[in-house]
């Protein structure tokens, strides 16, 4: 018995139990609050779960997963020399119906316009003791963007990776209880009420030359863009080009699911205790909350702009779509719009900025690659 109890206490000894932290403990909740909210809530599951997977994987220690050598390390390969975040767009590229922007073009500087929480929270870390490169990738958490979140990060500050990327998905995830709120302090039940003319179809010929127009255009006057904006135009060209479905369905669910779980369990592997609890993560969060209600504010603001212009032809709401959580936010205000008035139907015109908030944080990004690189 006694011998038993010896060895029963040299195994636990060299178990994890021994070597485990309250961090660990700590980062090991988060995750599974975030395995709740993903799977109970349904926010954002195909993001959440492998996310905080990754985090659970990353917190058993001993495990060696995320040391040299690792299966996480080499996962990790992708995040870590930006081949996710490109591979995503593609996929986003090739998933986008791009025709609610061209129908109507004006809706583009509603996605501008809800860019500027981006420029309040790059300030505002900058006040916080932030350096500018690290201020930057905090600051493009207000695009709720996670792909260009990650890709602008591990550019200009890997070391704030995690708390970047985690922040940046969690809003993506929480769009249906942020924006709600933000929305309706801006507009009221009239605004919300407004009812929107049908777009004009879009001709086969402009969804072809768009992405191919886009592109040069971007890369000529941006060209730090070119990684972004090109790939995401170049699956939107095989989704509407006609002549390469095969390669438009493998971009819209094989490849962009492989590498969303790839990228989610990368982006999990950097929540370990030692590096993501410090006070820099809580300014980091609260900073990403701050830039993604400003960004709504700002979009919201001018669509009451644009509607004052219109003679109350557009609906403020879809300004709030110009952040880039494609489709959620185009979701929010339609479901928004539908509470005031049933017969309402935003989805599309809400549609227009929100494609348009892709190419604005990408362009957004780039801007800050070009200035700080």
């Amino acid at each position: 018995m006694e011998l038993y109890l010896q060895s029963l206490a040299k195994v636990l000894g060299e178990s994890g139990f021994a070597a485990l932290t309250w961090g660990n403990i700590a980062m090991l909740l988060v995750a599974f609050v975030f395995l709740y909210l993903a799977i109970v809530k349904g926010f954002e599951p195909l993001l959440l779960v492998p996310i905080a997977f990754g985090c659970v994987l990353v917190n058993l220690p001993l495990s060696g997963i995320m040391d040299e050598g690792g299966f996480l390390r080499y996962i990790f390969f992708g995040t870590q020399h930006e081949i996710y975040p490109v591979i995503i767009f593609m996929g986003i590229g090739a998933l986008t119906d791009f025709a609610p922007l061209l129908a109507n073009p004006i809706t583009f500087l509603l996605g501008a316009a809800a860019q500027l929480g981006v420029f309040i929270a790059l300030f505002g870390a900058m006040m916080l003791g932030f350096s500018v490169k690290e201020a930057a990738s905090i600051a493009i958490i207000g695009g709720a963007d996670g792909p260009t979140s990650i890709y602008l990060t591990m550019k200009l500050a890997p070391q704030i990776l995690g708390a970047v990327a985690v922040a940046a998905y969690s809003y993506m995830s929480l769009v249906p209880l942020i924006q709600p709120p933000v929305i309706k302090m801006f507009t009221t039940k009239a605004d919300r009420a407004i009812r929107m003319d049908n777009l004009r179809p879009v001709s086969k010929l402009e969804k072809v030359l768009f992405p191919i127009v886009c592109t040069v255009a971007a890369g000529l006057l941006l060209p730090m863009s070119v990684p972004l904006i090109g790939i995401l135009m170049f699956g939107n060209l095989l989704r509407e080009c006609g002549a390469t479905e095969r390669l438009s369905q493998a971009a819209q669910n094989e490849i962009l699911n492989a590498t969303t779980i790839f990228l989610g369990l990368s982006v999990g592997a950097t929540m370990s205790a030692a590096d993501f609890l410090t006070v820099d993560t809580i300014k980091i969060i609260l900073l990403g909350l701050v830039a993604f209600v400003a960004s709504t504010m700002g979009g919201t603001l001018f669509g009451q702009l644009m509607k004052v212009m219109s003679g109350g032809k557009i609906n403020p709401m879809i300004g709030a779509a110009g952040v880039s959580a494609v489709p959620m936010a185009a979701r929010v205000v339609q479901n928004v719009s539908q509470k005031e008035n049933p017969g309402n139907f935003l989805l599309m015109h809400a549609m227009g900025p929100n494609v348009a908030g892709v190419i604005g944080t990408a362009v957004a990004a780039s801007v800050m690659l070009t200035l700080l690189s």
